[in-house]
């Protein structure tokens, strides 16, 4: 019989417009594989939130095999040493992946290559790191045009069919996914994730057929947390239970400002790639040297009431919240509360950045790091630090107050003119602010004038 061929997943949980598999299955028998890798990822392990999801998405991903006659297998520790396990147990001839552009996934990628017959296809991104470049040649760090140049290459390719396959002789020995315990148990905090999401590929089709009826008015209705206007598609994005180049197909010929919005959203995915391909430490250190010498807090005080949605400004309280119970927040108010962070607690973006990672169902390296960054003032590509979102201000601009009474259930009952800054005697036991916004923005550009004195100071 011909040998097997292994099929690596890591964040590409489908069966549909996945290169790696479609290769694989025209080569001979496909023996896809799973790792839990904790130990070359080093201290970007999965997080909690995206270890359930993990779990739901390769129970489907499982499921879906099973329609071929085929099966997952589970390996845990580290990834290059149980491939080549795998490789020799099963005689498999090559390896086949879809790239990933982790600093820590490249090296990876680097090792096994010089152990196995590794064959590495793109296919999580619309088009891979440095394809996109300016007329020099050099990959881009600024996202506007870096879109211009991507966009006029898309669509590049037709999405691919779900592949025949067929199975080795034997199989050679998996892990139960039970006994890896990614699910919360003590406590079991997920009742929330469990209640907004269902993962997995088909899920993740059903959630694009949805989005597309609402896609045209995509442009207005995504900044308003009370309503059902965003996609919702960034998990299933992230997992790869749907590729961005199968939702890049589906909006054709779907009209309005926001149709293209979310494109240049798909595109914004495409850039947070390039930016870690080319600083693989962003999610490390400001890109901008200057914001080196920024003197943070540092209040575990005042972290942990942010975290815990409850810094006495209810929409950015009802944001993090929300984040702790689905494992997601509204992308209008992930922008409210990081500025909030950063520049009315002044608290290092870092900080902000690991809690998302770990409390995130999305939680992704690039655009983490560059989002934080991004808010910050201090990446390659960002907004002005002097720039100071008002959270009692974009409150009531977006229409949050559905939002907040959902989230700040202490406030229900308050007027929706009320129910953005109450007054003091309306708030109950919900907190206190924890700083003014005028105290907080002139402490914020205090610190920042006190930089640039710094920096512009003779060695």
């Amino acid at each position: 019989m011909t040998a097997p061929v292994v099929v690596w997943l890591r964040r590409d949980l489908r069966l549909a417009d996945q290169p790696a598999l479609s290769v694989a299955a025209s080569e001979g028998p496909v023996i896809p594989v799973f790792v839990l890798d904790d130990e070359i990822p080093g201290d970007r392990k999965l997080g909690g939130a995206s270890r359930w999801w993990l779990h739901h998405s390769l129970e489907a991903l499982a499921r879906s095999l099973g329609r071929h006659r085929s099966k997952l297998i589970l390996r845990r520790g580290d990834s290059v040493a149980e491939l080549v396990k795998l490789a020799k147990e099963t005689g498999a001839k090559a390896v086949h992946a879809i790239a990933h552009h982790e600093p820590w996934w490249r090296e990876a990628e680097e090792a096994l290559a010089r152990k196995l017959d590794l064959h590495i296809h793109d296919g999580n991104y619309l088009l891979p790191p440095g394809a996109v470049t300016t007329g020099s040649g050099s990959p881009y760090k600024i996202y506007t045009p870096f879109a211009k140049v991507a966009i006029q290459r898309l669509p590049e390719r037709d999405p691919l069919d779900e592949p025949a396959l067929t199975s080795p002789a034997t199989w050679p020995k998996s892990d139960e996914l039970a006994d890896w315990n990614l699910l919360p148990t003590r406590p079991d905090w997920a009742a929330g994730l469990r209640k907004d999401w269902v993962c997995g590929e088909a899920a993740a089709h059903d959630t694009l057929d949805e989005f597309l009826h609402i896609a045209p008015d995509y442009e207005r209705d995504r900044n308003l947390p009370s309503i059902a206007g965003t996609s919702r598609l960034s998990p299933h994005l992230h997992w790869g239970e749907i590729s961005p180049t199968q939702v890049w197909h589906a909006l054709a010929g779907k009209r309005g400002e926001g149709v293209s919005t979310f494109r240049g959203e798909l595109l914004w995915r495409d850039y947070a790639q390039t930016v870690i391909w080319q600083f693989p430490d962003y999610a490390k250190a400001s890109y901008r040297h200057d914001f080196r010498h920024l003197k943070w807090r540092r209040s575990k005080e005042d972290l942990a009431a942010w975290q815990q949605g409850r810094t006495g400004y209810p929409l950015v309280d009802a944001g993090m919240r929300q984040l702790w119970t689905t494992g997601w927040m509204h992308n209008r108010v992930r922008m409210i509360a990081a500025s909030f962070l950063i520049k009315h607690l002044l608290i290092d973006w870092r900080e902000g950045e690991r809690w998302f990672w770990d409390t995130l169902v999305d939680a992704d390296y690039a655009n983490n790091a560059v989002n934080w960054q991004w808010v910050a003032g201090s990446g390659v590509d960002a907004n002005l630090f002097t720039r100071i979102m008002a959270p009692l201000t974009q409150s009531p601009k977006f229409d949050a107050a559905g939002y907040i009474r959902e989230w700040v259930p202490e406030l229900a009952d308050l007027s929706d003119a009320d129910i953005h800054d109450p007054p003091d005697e309306q708030r109950g036991g919900y907190p206190a602010k924890i700083i003014g916004h005028r105290e907080a923005r002139e402490r914020a550009l205090g610190a920042y004038r006190a930089m640039k004195t710094t920096i512009s100071k003779p060695e």
